[in-house]
């Protein structure tokens, strides 16, 4: 935008109020080199630059402007810190009106596809930050994301502390290379685990500016496999919001650089269900081939955001996909056979695949067996704190309406209404 733009949207947005604003270019100039403009001007730059007024902070100048036109921050050397407070932000609700396209995504996932993280400099500004601390750091974080679900939903002040603590020691700390790369490493991952709190909060907006923040933190860290599985955390939203060409595009990006066999199982996997959802048999039956190749291939020592991946969740995904694809039979029978063998210990994946295995009764016309699964999701999430797996239940009771004089079907149209 030229000044002459800049100044004139000002001008105009003190129109639409009957006021007279006397910015000029020399005005504009003062505020760039460190002058704060008065309350109502905040308000007159943000319409100029095509804002809502509602986001301005008047108090907390110039922090409340966004970074970026379209909520993603550009993939460089040194755009990790920026894209953590481009979330931590968001995550305080004065960013939720830029919704992040597929296309800036995509186009994310190319820019990771095809750089290398330059060498992590030494911090030689700000206090120093020692080995023990970030150990500690790093233990509480490990134990905070293995607690069981039903105790997660009571760690996202927690978390969110830590990251914000983590981005603070990257701007402001001193290290070494060494620890450098530890605290990117941390800050990959707990960016990760909050966006994955936000994302089943139904906080999209706020769950991909963390996934972006957590792939500038892997790319510092030239953690590639970690970078990979934060695109295919994307890319799952992405397809949770039937946006299956972006989920696709994601996945392909992500798969050239993933090297770990679980975290290639897991991108394939996904792959294969974003492909089935749009008709696409063969490629999506190549990919579950392909997860299930390398699930088997997959050691103990995996990649702590992947270590969780299991028979269970390849045979309910590939009953979903095969679901998708017409193959009812086979998908009710692989999605039964997956909630069975998931551990005890992941109540909030039961919860999904339970809602799962409801759509394929469904799908099957046996509502009876239908509503009792749907039943169980439903209080299941209600007593772990899992709002998607609420709604997962909430959009099959439409299906349920042709039902209603059948057993468990009435009570759990009532459950739900509570």
């Amino acid at each position: 935008m030229t000044m002459e733009k800049f100044v004139a949207g000002i001008h105009a947005a003190a129109a639409r109020r009957n006021l007279l604003s006397g910015t000029d270019a020399a005005r504009v100039r003062k505020w760039q080199r460190g002058v704060t403009p008065d309350a109502d001007s905040q308000i007159y730059i943000a319409e100029a630059l095509g804002w809502p007024a509602h986001i301005v902070r008047a108090d907390d100048w110039p922090n409340w402007l966004p970074l970026t036109a379209n909520g993603v921050v550009p993939l460089g050397p040194h755009s990790s810190v920026p894209a953590l407070r481009e979330a931590l932000r968001t995550a305080m609700e004065r960013r939720t009106f830029l919704t992040i396209s597929g296309s800036a995504l995509t186009v994310l996932a190319a820019q990771w596809a095809d750089s290398d993280a330059g060498p992590l400099t030494r911090a030689r500004d700000g206090k120093p930050i020692g080995d023990d601390f970030v150990a500690l750091l790093e233990d509480t974080s490990r134990h905070l994301a293995a607690l069981p679900t039903e105790q997660r939903q009571h760690t996202s002040a927690l978390l969110d502390a830590h990251l914000s603590t983590v981005t603070d020691l990257l701007e402001h700390g001193r290290y070494t290379p060494a620890v450098g790369l530890r605290l990117h490493t941390l800050a990959a991952s707990l960016a990760q685990t909050v966006a994955w709190h936000r994302f089943d909060l139904g906080h999209h907006t706020a769950a991909s500016q963390y996934w972006v923040a957590g792939l500038h933190s892997a790319h510092a860290a030239a953690d590639h496999d970690m970078g990979a599985g934060v695109l295919g955390d994307l890319a799952y939203q992405a397809a949770w919001r039937r946006d299956h060409a972006t989920a696709a595009g994601i996945l392909t990006r992500a798969l050239t650089r993933a090297r770990h066999p679980a975290a290639r199982s897991l991108l394939q996997l996904r792959l294969a269900r974003t492909l089935a959802a749009q008709g696409e048999r063969r490629l999506a039956l190549r990919a579950i081939a392909a997860a299930e190749h390398h699930l088997s291939d997959a050691r103990t020592d995996r990649p702590a955001w992947c270590a969780w991946l299991s028979e269970a969740d390849v045979a309910v995904d590939t009953g979903q996909a095969l679901l998708d694809l017409g193959d009812t039979s086979r998908a009710h029978q692989l999605i039964t056979e997956g909630e069975q063998l998931l551990p005890a210990a992941r109540d909030k994946t039961r919860g999904v695949f339970l809602a799962y295995r409801a759509s394929s009764y469904l799908t099957a016309k046996e509502p009876g067996a239908a509503a009792a699964a749907a039943t169980e999701s439903l209080l299941l999430a209600r007593r772990i704190g899992a709002p998607r797996c609420v709604n997962l239940v909430h959009d099959l009771l439409p299906l349920f309406q042709p039902y209603r004089q059948e057993q468990g079907v009435p009570e759990l149209l009532e459950l739900a209404a509570a």
